[in-house]
């Protein structure tokens, strides 16, 4: 294969800021990753995220919406969210205590996900989360 030639597939749905468009988001995932060992984290993932756009931005409010990517690879599966910002804050990733109402959702995407980045635009927010197809230790990182 040419150094410059790409086998990755990308998909892309755009969602209004609706909580049920979540259920979606995940639905949408799942298919396009039928069969594959990590769709159910992706699809946990993409949930997440999704209902943080949803939750924290302006993507939830009056005609908002959140865009989603979904890129698969032979080496990995990535997964973006982008809200439409409005939130005064990027989002961050913490470490909540098991008795926090708030705030464990990036943390916990984090865990699942392999490597997950966070990009802060004039016009919103987009966090990609990435899974790894090929790992040759095998399973997660944690």
């Amino acid at each position: 294969m040419h150094e410059y030639m790409s086998t990755a597939q990308v998909w892309g749905l755009t969602c209004p800021g609706f909580p049920e468009e979540v259920s979606r988001a995940r639905r949408w995932t799942r298919d396009i990753l039928r069969g594959s060992p990590l769709a159910e984290d992706a699809e946990l993932i993409v949930s997440e995220l999704s209902a943080n756009a949803i939750l924290h931005t302006a993507s939830g409010q009056d005609s908002g919406s959140f865009h989603l990517a979904l890129a698969v690879s032979a080496q990995v599966i990535a997964m973006s969210v982008t809200d439409d910002g409005g939130a005064g804050t990027a989002p961050k990733i913490e470490r909540q205590d098991q008795d926090a109402e708030h705030g464990r959702g990036l943390g916990m995407v984090s865990v699942i996900a392999h490597r997950v980045v966070v990009h802060e635009s004039d016009d919103g927010h987009t966090v990609t989360a990435e899974l790894f197809t090929d790992l040759r230790g095998g399973g997660h990182p944690c």
